[in-house]
């Protein structure tokens, strides 16, 4: 089995004839907030002893390998929430990085669309948001404005955001990582977690590989964040539900009809953006998500299917509760997810001249979404502190813009809690 990639098989090659090694500091997960996590420790102390656990065989393989590509400017978040603090600062932290790393990125502003005279008081919300965000240059813009910044789009107003961009983030995990690597951090790829044994000064984690023993684990797990927090947690008071994303890209001949990103006003019934079209940075246009349960947590086409997991989320309150409150909207999505028709006329209602046979079918994202008992919606990050245990429970977007910002704050977090 090769377990390293050309860059780590210095680092990981030692200890890997123990049956335990040490480390002061481990991070389960090395999806970008795990990478950016690690990253920020060992600018704040060169000293630390780090380690990550991968359970894949190279890093960036879900969420982040997945995820859209665009550099958000925060203007959706709640003022004074950790999304929106986080976003404001790693958003500045993703440029100067992508910058003195040669990572290609473009600002290419985006649209946020009201079609509609009775969309336009939530575009207002929007906007104030912007504005309570400390967000500069954003401003409303009549349908004629939208129409020379996109002209192919419908629109009564829209909101111009020109800090909106767009970046691989799967570059700048493994940039990430390259760093660690760089700063003398280990990375093991293909070493499962399947259990954790905490002590007064310690914590044992199991894997299929071996044990590591550490002064302090950070769980970034994403998808499966919850289910290790519950090896150390007593009573954890949120489960992760795994939401689909399937996309659609613009055939080649059709990409004029974007210059940038195009998003709907967000429907007030559904917590989610809605189907927008994406300029991405490695060429073309994605169309879409849709929103879908997924059948399994790392199922990423409709077919994928795992009973024990879906069974965990279907017998879930909180699942069970939202489902009864957005049934309704659920239903059109996971139609949308089974008719293109449905599909393109959703995307119709920003684009009218987007036909059937403009669309190809594209890629898919799974979104961890963390819900509470009662069926409510965990808004913001979760970070739950232990003794010698950080959990990072609810990282959505805009997780990957905010990588650093957030990747400091546990950071700061964790240096606290020992001393090297």
């Amino acid at each position: 089995m090769d377990l390293f990639r050309t860059r780590t098989i210095i680092t990981l090659v030692k200890g890997l004839n123990n049956t335990q090694v040490n480390f002061d500091i481990t991070i389960i997960g090395a999806g970008i907030v795990g990478l950016a996590t690690g990253y920020q420790l060992l600018l704040q102390n060169p000293r630390l002893k780090l380690c990550i656990l991968e359970k894949e065989e190279t890093a960036a393989k879900h969420q982040t390998g997945h995820n859209s590509g665009v550099i958000h400017s925060g203007i959706y978040y709640k003022p004074g929430s950790l999304r929106a603090t986080n976003c404001q600062k790693g958003y500045q932290y993703l440029l100067e990085f992508a910058k003195t790393n040669d990572i290609p990125f473009e600002l290419c502003g985006k649209v946020i669309v009201a079609t509609s005279e009775d969309e336009r008081p939530y575009l207002d919300t929007i906007y104030k948001r912007g504005i309570a965000n400390g967000m500069k240059g954003i401003r409303k813009i009549s349908a004629a404005e939208t129409k020379e910044k996109e002209p192919h789009v419908r629109s009564v107003e829209s909101i111009w955001v020109p800090q909106a961009g767009i970046i691989n983030y799967k570059q700048v995990a493994e940039k990430y990582q390259e760093r660690i690597v760089e700063m003398g951090g280990s990375i093991f790829f293909s070493h499962k977690v399947h259990d954790i044994l905490t002590k007064k000064k310690n914590v044992t984690i199991c894997t299929d590989q071996k044990e590591i023993k550490t002064n302090l684990l950070i769980n970034c797990a994403g998808l499966y964040s919850d289910k290790l927090a519950k090896l150390s947690v007593q009573q954890l008071d949120i489960q992760i539900v795994p939401f689909r994303g399937e996309y659609y890209k613009l055939v080649k001949e059709k990409e004029y009809f974007v210059n940038g990103l195009i998003y709907p006003v967000p429907n007030p019934n559904f917590p989610f953006l809605g189907v927008h079209f994406t300029k991405m940075i490695t060429g073309g246009i994605e169309a879409g998500p849709n929103a879908v349960l997924a059948f399994k947590r790392e199922g990423y086409s409709r077919w994928d299917f795992n009973w024990n997991e879906l069974s965990e989320t279907l017998f879930y309150p909180g699942f069970q509760k939202l489902a009864l409150k957005y049934w309704k909207d659920g239903l059109g999505e996971l139609y949308r997810s089974y008719s293109k028709r449905a599909f393109v006329k959703a995307l119709q209602h920003l684009i009218p001249e987007v036909k059937n046979e403009d669309l190809v079918e594209g890629g898919a994202g799974v979104r961890a979404m963390a819900l509470a008992k009662d069926g409510s919606m965990v808004d913001d990050y979760l970070i739950l502190e232990e003794a010698n245990i950080i959990n990072v429970c609810n990282a959505p977007s805009p997780a990957a813009t905010s990588s650093l910002a957030i990747g400091e704050t546990i950071a700061q977090k964790a240096l606290a809690k020992i001393a090297v």
